[in-house]
């Protein structure tokens, strides 16, 4: 549209308006919409014009030195470490923080232009239980997976708001001592233990400090074991018999733990395995960003700084993208 068409469409707003019309009205009666009306009537005042500007081509297209940044990821990250690669590749940004100094911020379109594996976009979270309150150490998941060439078993706790790596526990037997032993560790570590023991609870709480979400396992639904758990004030939650999806978490936890350091099947000294699980585990915690809480590791998150990490990473594509469009309409003049 010209400007010539433009400024008599205002005009005839104009009239409209001044005849005791609405401008919302006019501008319907028009088949324009109201909003681009008041644009055009901002532009006229910046601009002093309503010619419509040269595109200059792909204006918001990434920089040189970004294309750079974003092959120098994949060839840092692309290699043997493929849970890091693949966490790093799929973010949203290429960085852990978008503030650090001369770094891309790019979106996931233009890392896929680069790097077609890159996966999906997480789904929002969704509150597994609504009466709960949806924050770290409320609903911790756990479950036993097998290291056949090792001969051990090995529990693990995930809290599901955050997804951190709780803890683990490497043993040769599945009872409810060793369930014991994996929650007392797990309290102890978060600090929800007080010094007799005893959970940490206030005076004006009713219900318990946590659920503990599992399937229906032997020593999971053992009177020993349920015993145990009123005691710490954590409530019981199992999933449905013979669904594994129930705990669709801690699969997929597992899963990553064997897919993505595939060695640990491999060994058979449970010592090596048991020190490989430590280092994994602050690996995972630490490095690994994770899909499900939008591309922060979960220390990240588990401590509170992930909100504040995707805060910076969307002002900085923003600024990202004003950039480029700066830069290239500037080059394409």
């Amino acid at each position: 549209m010209s400007a010539g068409t433009k400024l008599e469409l205002l005009g005839l707003i104009d009239q409209a308006v001044a005849g005791g019309w609405a401008h919302a009205r006019a501008c319907r009666v028009l088949d324009l919409a109201d909003v681009r009306a008041h644009r055009w009537r901002q532009r006229l005042r910046e601009a002093g014009t309503l010619e419509d500007r040269d595109p200059g081509g792909a204006v918001h297209g990434l920089l040189a030195w970004e294309e750079q940044a974003i092959l120098d990821l994949i060839e840092q990250w692309g290699g043997s470490t493929g849970p890091i690669a693949s966490s790093r590749i799929a973010a949203p940004t290429p960085v852990r923080c978008s503030c650090r100094p001369r770094r891309c911020c790019a979106s996931r379109s233009s890392i896929r232009s680069c790097c077609p594996a890159s996966r999906s976009a997480p789904r929002p979270v969704l509150p597994a239980f609504p009466q709960v309150l949806w924050e770290k150490n409320r609903i911790w998941i756990w479950d036993a997976t097998h290291f056949t060439r090792a001969k051990r078993v090995a529990y693990a706790i995930v809290d599901v708001v955050t997804r951190y790596w709780i803890g683990y526990l490497l043993t040769s037997e599945q009872t409810h001592t060793q369930v014991q032993l994996l929650f007392a560790r797990a309290l102890e570590d978060q600090g929800l233990l007080a010094a007799d023991g005893l959970p940490l609870r206030d005076d004006d709480q009713d219900g318990p400090i946590l659920v503990a979400w599992s399937d229906n396992g032997a020593e999971m639904t053992a009177i020993d074991t349920r015993q145990f758990m009123a005691l710490m004030a954590i409530a019981q939650h199992h999933g449905r018999p013979g669904t594994p999806t129930d705990q669709a978490h801690i699969e997929s936890f597992f899963s990553h733990l064997k897919g993505d350091w595939p060695h640990l099947t491999g060994l058979t000294d449970p010592a090596a395995l048991d020190a490989e699980l430590a280092r994994i585990r602050t690996e995972y915690n630490t490095v690994r960003l994770h899909a499900s809480i939008g591309y922060v590791t979960p220390d990240d998150e588990h401590h509170g700084r992930g909100p504040a990490i995707r805060r910076a990473r969307a002002a900085g594509m923003r600024r990202a993208r004003a950039e480029r469009i700066k830069q290239n309409r500037a080059r394409k003049t």
